[in-house]
């Protein structure tokens, strides 16, 4: 098994670099018809994304439904979310601090020579954002319809009726075994799915990386050198410490957990998903040695409730374009829209550009001019890439330590 996991590994990095490749080749010998080889090739990616999330519902379901009813003890399930939660809320608040503290010391975009002519690329960002508000909130994270959120992959949904389902299965006694083997077997069932699924992902990202290059080419890597620069910097500070406290809690193991994580990583880096990965996650997780059960009950919140590299883009980005317009943001401001952002990131979790939403949709809030994300789509895509593989990284290391707390607690 570890022999295919570093086959797999290596066939990614082959598809990497000959997308890179590709799209290079196209950009600058054959222009004219960059963008319809761009999309073309892009289905690629989509077709191996569609089928990810094709299964996410079904194994969140089955796998947090079991999680659940297999714990039995309903105290076990309290003490093993307050764990996930503090994680997950203090990873939260440390990432959108490291990006206002980088983003004022950097300063990216002050100063700067960009221009804003052109707004029509961000128009959609910002039809999305005229109903943001708490009650749009609320509706998403309280599912109307299990049907329906199931059909629009709504995790955070999900989970909320998973949770209630798994906990009313586990009053059941002895009659509810034979429906908790059942989803068991459905779990294993779609986690074979995954493996023959994952070997899709090297066209996956060759089709996705040879898009973006060809479409952008080598000069958006110098475009916008400052807010590129400074993001990197966050993203590798953020890296030192998520893997500093990892280390602190798992030790040397630690670095067995990032062994058996570096396809889901390298997958997430170049199809900017990490939704896409969720599948994989949960079979090196376990392997790894983490309890199914908790497996099965951490990852899914965290994928609502952890994502690292987009909490800190929140910040970064939203500073970033008021710096742009010369608005000034005091401390306290900042401050208070790191609270909102705390927040609102939660509401949108699970939408396909979750981060530049919020971004808009705070940035309105603040007085500061929402078409400015305009600036930012260009190289968007790019940033995504380091986002998305943080927020996998972010979640495997909180699954392991809630893993090991609760195995130190019953033991």
């Amino acid at each position: 098994m570890k022999s295919n996991n570093n086959k797999l590994f290596i066939a990614i990095i082959v598809a990497l670099v000959l997308g890179v490749i590709l799209g290079g080749i196209v950009h600058y010998q054959f222009a004219d018809s960059k963008e319809v080889f761009s999309k073309n090739i892009k289905l690629l990616g989509t077709i191996f994304i569609r089928m990810v999330q094709m299964i996410i519902a079904p194994l969140v379901f089955s796998t947090l439904v079991v999680g659940i009813a297999k714990m039995g003890d309903m105290k076990m399930v309290g003490r093993v979310g307050a764990k996930a939660m503090g994680w997950f809320i203090s990873a939260s608040l440390v990432s959108l601090l490291l990006g206002m503290v980088l983003v004022n010391t950097l300063a990216p975009g002050k100063g700067t020579n960009i221009k804003m002519d052109d707004t029509s690329s961000a128009s959609e960002l910002l039809e999305k954002t005229q109903s943001f508000s708490l009650e749009e909130f609320v509706k998403h994270v309280v599912p109307k319809s299990i049907f329906e959120a199931f059909a629009t992959n709504e995790i955070l949904q999900i989970v909320i009726f998973s949770i209630l389902f798994g906990i009313a299965l586990s009053t059941l006694g002895k009659e509810g075994k034979s429906l908790i083997k059942l989803f068991d077997k459905i779990s294993h069932v779609v986690l074979k799915m995954v493996t023959y699924i994952m070997w899709l992902a090297p066209l996956g990202v060759f089709g996705a990386v040879a898009a973006a290059v060809a479409n952008y080419g080598f000069e958006i890597f110098s475009l916008y050198a400052n807010y590129l620069l400074a993001f990197a910097i966050g993203i590798i500070v953020l890296w030192i410490l998520l893997l500093f406290v990892g280390y602190l809690i798992l030790g040397k193991r630690l670095f067995t957990l990032l062994k058996r994580i570096k396809s889901p990583l390298l997958i997430a880096f170049s199809t900017t998903s990490s939704e896409a990965v969720f599948p994989k996650m949960v079979e090196e997780l376990e392997r790894f040695g983490c309890q199914p059960r908790i497996v099965s009950f951490t990852l899914p919140l965290g994928y609502s409730f952890n994502l690292d590299g987009s909490m800190m883009y929140m910040t970064f980005a939203s500073i970033f374009i008021a710096q742009v317009y010369g608005i000034d943001m005091p401390l306290d401001k900042q401050l208070t829209m790191l609270l909102v952002l705390m927040l609102t990131s939660k509401g949108v979790a699970g939408v396909p550009r979750a981060s530049l939403i919020v971004v808009v949709a705070t940035c309105a809030m603040f007085g500061i001019p929402p078409e400015g994300i305009a600036l930012i789509l260009p190289i968007d895509h790019f940033c995504d890439m380091a986002r998305s593989m943080t927020n996998v990284l972010g979640n495997a290391l909180a699954t392991s330590a809630v893993d090991k707390w609760e195995t130190k607690t019953v033991n």
